[in-house]
């Protein structure tokens, strides 16, 4: 019997998987990047931690925490424009400590992680102000495009 990746993070307490899809990018890439999950040990998150949290009943999303409220967490990839709103501790599986790329593994607690999160953070709402905007316009020009 196949194990979710709940389960065996429960087991195990922590999980190295590589990277599927392009909601982290450019942090993490789909198929060459890897990232390790350390299982949730009861304590809060921080705005800025990158958590595995469960959508619906096997799907599984790994985006950042932009905003903490006192019952929930908003969530957002740093590749998207769409926040995901009521994720609750009991939604997230575990948060990231660290990821590999080109070989080098990296923690979430080196100063340009750090720095990158801080930028990502800070920059976040006018990156999906603009990522919207060239959204429609790609939109508008395939419309055009159709017509013609």
């Amino acid at each position: 019997m196949t194990k979710t990746i709940a389960e065996f993070l429960e087991e195990n307490g922590k999980l190295t998987y590589t990277n599927v899809g392009v909601s982290m990018m450019p942090l993490l890439r789909q198929g060459k990047d890897l990232f390790t999950i350390e299982k949730n040990n009861g304590q809060r998150y921080k705005k800025g931690d990158v958590v595995l949290f469960a959508r619906g009943s096997s799907r599984y999303v790994l985006h950042r925490i932009i905003k903490v409220l006192p019952d929930e967490y908003v969530i957002l990839g740093d590749n998207c424009v769409s926040c995901e709103r009521g994720i609750k501790d009991s939604d997230i599986h575990g948060k990231m400590v660290s990821f590999v790329r080109n070989g080098k593994e990296h923690s979430v607690t080196e100063k340009r992680y750090r720095a990158y999160t801080a930028l990502v953070l800070f920059f976040n709402p006018v990156r999906v102000f603009f990522k919207r905007i060239w959204i429609k316009f790609k939109r508008l020009v395939k419309k055009v495009l159709r017509r013609a």
